[in-house]
């Protein structure tokens, strides 16, 4: 028989068994903020030290030149279209896979087949037959 002492003792398992899911979890949580925290004080830690700018008169002018692609527009534009282009091809090529749209009856049958022999052995053990 299940008595009130049985009852309480299930409940108080599971009350603990909800504490103790809920602390790991505030735990894990802790963590990760720790570690974000620490990961954004590493960061601005590594910013790059102001350099104090030279007096005019030690300043060298630099001429930034422009850089130009290594690859024309145009070419690009070629290059592009035949990637493309061979894609396309490849793409066409392929050939759908073939499948059944009705799967084959035999595993209903089967499913079928087990559910009566188990109605049958329970009313043999039952004694009905």
């Amino acid at each position: 028989m299940v008595t009130v002492e049985f009852f309480l003792e299930g409940f108080y398992i599971t009350i603990l068994g909800v504490v103790v899911v809920f602390l790991v979890l505030a735990l894990l949580a802790l963590a990760m903020y720790g570690i974000g925290h620490l990961e954004k004080a590493l960061i601005e830690r590594k910013k790059p030290v102001e350099v104090k700018p030279l007096p005019k008169e030690e300043k060298e002018e630099k001429v930034i030149a422009e850089e130009k692609p290594s690859i024309e527009p145009k070419k690009l534009a070629v290059i592009t279209a035949a990637v493309l282009a061979y894609i396309a091809e490849k793409n066409a090529q392929l050939r759908p896979l073939p499948f059944k749209k009705k799967p084959s009856d035999v595993w209903r049958l089967y499913g079928v087949q087990t559910q009566l022999e188990e109605v049958e052995n329970f009313n043999y053990e039952m004694g009905a037959w």
